[in-house]
Formats: C-alpha cells, structure tokens, sequence
C-alpha cells in the first residue's frame, strides 16, 4: 500500500491531537508503572501500528470479505495472508503493549493500547478481531489467574504462537447466560470435564497458531442456580505436555461455521464440548481448568467482555472513521454538477465537495467518527486512572466512572458508527454500493457491532437499571461532575464554547431530572421499557462534552486540523444535541406504547 494511503486508514493528525493536546498522555509517563516510556516512544508506536496496519492488515481487507473462511473436512481453511499478518503484529509486541513486563508486555498507558489497536480496526477488522480476543483472554487471566495459569498460557498469547476465545452464548440461551447448560464434572485430579454447546465463537476454531484457549461459562452440578451457578473455565484445544508444549487434542470439536453480513475474515463457529470426538487421557469430555472461585465465573468473565464491549466501540468508531476519510477523499476528486445557482451550463463541473449536502454528510461522518474514537480513547485513559492514580480515592472515582461510561462506549459508537459508513456510501453515489469501493463492506462489517458483546438493548438496561444507581448512584454523580467542569472551563473560554457549554448544561440538567424521574417509579418493567431511549439520548449528552473537550483543547489553532474541530463541535451542538429533548421528554412521560401493545398485533 502506498505510503499516502495510510491517511485513508486514520489520521495520525487527530490521532496525535487526541492523545497529547487533549488527554496529555505524557503526563501518565510520570507515574511509575509507565516511567520508561516518553512522548517519543508513544509516536513510535503509533508510527509502527500505522505502518502495520497498512502494509500487513490493509491489503487483504477486500480478500477476506470475498474468501471467507471454510469448513472443509472438519477443518477451518483460512487464506494464506491472515497469519502473517497477526504474526508481525506480535513479533511487534504491539499485542503485548499494555501488558506487565514480568510477561514480555511493553507497560504502556492502555490509553495508547486503544489507539494501536483503532489502526489495525480500521484497516482489517475481521484480521485483527483473533488478536483482540486474544489480548482480552490474557488480560482475563492475569487478573484472575493463578500464577501457574498465567505463567503457563499467558506469554504464549502474546507473543502470537496461542490464539484466545470467550464461550458464552449457547444455543438455547443467547443473551441470557442464567439459561446456559454447558457442565463441568470435578475430576480426582483437579480438573473438571465439560460437556455442552456453545454458539457464536467467534476464532473458535482455526490453525493461525499452535493452539486456542478457549475461556468457557459452564456450571458446575450442584452450584446454586441462575448466574450465581456459572464458573470459568480453561478449556485448550490441545492439552499441553510435559514441557508446555500443545500435546493431546481436547475434546473440543467445531460443529459448523456461521456466515455473516460482515467480519467476514473472523471465523464463527459452533462448537461441541464433551461429545467424544476426541478422547483425552482415553475418556470422552473436554478438559478444563477453574479459573479463579467456583460459582464466580460471571464476574471474571465481565473482566473481558468490558474490555471487548470498549473494542467493539472502538472498533466501530474506527470502521466509521475509515469510511469517513474514504468518502472525503472520493468528495474531493469527484467531479460532478455546478454550485448551486450557476447560469452557464458548459462551466466546469465542481468536485463535490463543494456541494452543501455533501459537506452536511462528511461533517455528520466526522462529527460521529472523531467523537466515538475520543469517547473510547478516554476510556482508555479512564483504565489508566484506575489502576495507577496517585490516590485510592482518584482510582476508586475511575472505576466508578468507567463503568458506568462503558455501555455508553460500546453502544454510542455501534449505532452511530454505521450511521456515517451509511452516510459514506451516500456520497459515493451509485458506486457506493458497489463492490469496487471500500465503503459498502464498512458498512456491513460495522453493522455487526450493535449485536457484539451484547445488543444495544442490553447496554441500555445496564445503564439505566444497573449502572445510574450503582453504589449509590456514585459514577453517575461522578459523570455529572466531568461534564460541569468542562462546561465551567467553556463559560470562562466565551464564544462558541460558551455557547455549547450552556447547551450542555440544559440537556445535563434534564438528564439528572428524568432520570430521577424513572428511578422514582415502582414498576421494574415500566421503568426499563424505554431505555434504549434513555442509552442513545444520555450518549449524546456524553458525546456532546466530548465534542466541546476537543474544542476547548484546540482553541487558538489556526490550522486545518484546529477548524475541522470547531466545524463538527459546532455541527454537533446544531444538529444533533437539540434530538436529546424531545427523547427525554418522551421518557419522562413513562409512554407505555411498547409495553401495552400486544404481541398479536404485530
């Protein structure tokens, strides 16, 4: 690929003027954890994740959607370009970026992790979605592991030989892991043998690597019911021998392949556990190791769907942004039609982007794809926080906030993300739906992260039942908090951050009533009925804080960069902010229309 076209992927521009001019991520170089890292080792390895992504990730993007993988006598049949691909980013150590140095990780600011990883979303989702999960599973492992666990299955993840999956889903169940079936019988020597389906495996079965560990929800006979029940479990697809090397096959067998709309290079599979298909140590039933309490699966397996709900918004922030830089580009070159009112009919024509509709779509592009990329930065930053501020009660703050920010990260970008990839085929015009551009396939591969990691209807719940009132509502005060002080800071800057900045403070206000509003009725079911309402209305009002951040952190650039910033902030507060109060009053009036129509109608 051409070095010009890795500004189609990203733009390091903003990328920089996210990391340093707004979150100021030289500043985390100060703490002990990160003290051997500098701003110049920081654009390193954003340099190197750019040059990666585009010579290593980018070029077989188009291949994968057209080649996806292939169930063929049992076995996964992957093309040949995927491996390398993921091989060069670890021999990288890019996945092992943010990881301790006791297992071979660079201890960066996982802020910067996030940012290494949006290059390698944009140009090769469906490549780079086997070493995300696997970066998650080892991370899982780290916090919930044994040292023996850790030491034995983490190092070889990173360094790219072990490939990392998450089984939840079943078929029967879906969302609802209460419902799950998959057993794990206790065995003399510690072990357990699991037996049960799981569905949806995303990298469930493939030869990219020496062997995959699979992380497995399972319940263990006699534990108590629902989620209180569930445990985490271990399972590889090999057994390891005496030296740690991959030995015996698990009785992990591949069923069939799922083949979707998009992320059409990540295998999805439907896996059997425990039928027999092999037999180690010469009895039928999958081998698994417990990872941390019995009865406490749930709970460590939240450890890695947040970090995969966080990269999937970081991902369908970086598909939108992707599409964006494509469109704009295409925008530019395109010649077509005269300015409005133009009397001569044999005038040049003009590229398009000189027509105003189309500014209008790039802005909302831009507007949605910068806003979502900072969001899932600063939650990057926010796992910085947590894990290494100077007090307990800063990290404590962290946490609180994070958590009740991450459905909002997961869902804000998963919805509006395929908005601009739409908006991107929109202003390619009838070749935006053809298969010669890239912009029909962002599409469709971005239209699968609303369902990743849990739909947006479960996010919404989350927020609104869970995470509002979580320690006694302590992270929603601690976002009202955030978003007041950026608002103070832009009634000092005047102008039109003053402006927005008295926007925000009136759509936050009604936030914090309606939201009292809701949780001050008794009815379960009437409170949640709308709360996908309340998700996509309170990730605006958090997106619009993010979008008047950037604009105070750009303040006094005179440059391209600097205007674009005030162009889409502006944007932002003129058309999408104002949606916020006509949603929040149809939630403050409890509108039962969803619960009072009867399925027969429909």
């Amino acid at each position: 690929m051409p070095r010009g076209d890795r500004d189609l992927i990203l733009s390091r521009h903003d990328v920089r003027f996210l990391l340093h001019d707004w979150l100021h991520v030289e500043e985390l170089t100060k703490r002990e954890r990160f003290a051997e890292h500098s701003r110049e080792t920081v654009d390193a390895v954003l340099e190197l994740a750019a040059d990666l992504a585009a010579e290593q990730f980018a070029p077989h993007n188009k291949r994968n959607d057209a080649e996806e993988p292939e169930f063929v006598d049992g076995r996964v049949r992957l093309h040949e370009e995927v491996a390398p691909a993921l091989r060069a980013a670890a021999e990288a150590g890019l996945l092992s970026a943010t990881m301790d140095a006791e297992v071979g990780g660079l201890q960066l600011p996982h802020v910067v992790g996030t940012a290494v990883q949006a290059w390698f979303h944009a140009a090769n989702i469906g490549t780079w979605a086997y070493a995300m999960l696997t970066v998650a599973n080892a991370n899982l492992l780290q916090a919930h592991g044994t040292p023996e666990q850790i030491a034995t299955w983490v190092p070889p993840m990173l360094e790219g030989r072990f490939h990392g999956t998450m089984c939840l889903s079943e078929p029967q169940a879906g969302s609802s892991l209460a419902d799950i079936t998959t057993r794990a019988e206790p065995q003399p020597d510690g072990t357990y043998r699991l037996r049960g389906t799981k569905m949806w495996i995303s990298g469930g079965e493939h030869e990219l690597g020496e062997n995959i560990v699979h992380l497995v929800l399972a319940k263990i006979p006699g534990g108590a019911a629902g989620v209180k029940g569930i445990s985490l479990f271990l399972v590889p697809k090999y057994l390891l021998d005496a030296d740690g090397q991959p030995g015996e096959r698990n009785d992990v067998a591949l069923v069939g392949l799922n083949h979707k709309m998009g992320y059409r290079g990540t295998v999805n599979t439907l896996l059997n556990l425990g039928e027999g298909a092999h037999t180690p140590g010469g009895e039928p039933g999958a081998v698994g190791y417990l990872v941390g309490a019995a009865g406490g699966g749930l709970a460590a397996m939240f450890h890695m769907m947040n970090e995969a709900r966080i990269g999937v918004g970081a991902g369908a922030a970086a598909l939108a942004y992707t599409g964006y830089l494509k469109a704009l580009d295409y925008a530019k070159s395109r010649p077509q039609g005269r300015p409005a009112g133009a009397k001569d009919p044999a005038a040049p024509m003009v590229p398009i982007v000189r027509h105003a509709d189309v500014r209008r779509m790039l802005l909302a592009q831009k507007a949605y794809a910068e806003g979502a990329l900072a969001l899932v930065l600063y939650c990057g930053l926010l796992v910085d926080e947590e894990r290494t501020a100077p007090t307990e009660a800063e990290r404590v703050r962290a946490h609180l906030l994070l958590e009740t920010l991450t459905p909002i990260a997961k869902s804000w970008p998963s919805q509006w993300g395929p908005e601009a990839n739409s908006l991107a085929i929109q202003v390619h015009g009838g070749y935006g739906y053809t298969r010669e551009y890239d912009v029909e396939q962002h599409y469709r591969d971005n239209r699968l992260n609303p369902i990743h990691e849990g739909t947006h209807g479960i996010q919404a719940a989350d927020l609104l039942g869970r995470k509002v009132v979580m320690a006694g509502g302590a992270g929603f005060t601690a976002l009202q908090e955030t978003l007041s002080a950026t608002i103070a800071r832009a009634t000092d800057a005047g102008g039109d951050a003053a402006e927005h900045g008295a926007a925000l403070r009136a759509a936050l206000d009604r936030l914090v009533e309606v939201t009292a509003v809701l949780h001050a009725h008794p009815d379960t079911e009437e409170r949640l009925a709308n709360a996908s309402v309340y998700l996509e209305a309170a990730g605006h009002v958090v997106v619009a804080w993010i979008w008047l951040e950037q604009l105070l952190a750009a303040a006094g650039r005179d440059d391209d960069l600097g205007r674009g910033k005030r162009a889409a902030a502006r944007y932002f507060f003129r058309f999408e902010l104002p949606k916020v109060g006509p949603q929040l009053d149809l939630l403050a009036s409890l509108d039962r229309t969803s619960l009072d129509t009867d399925p027969s109608w429909l």
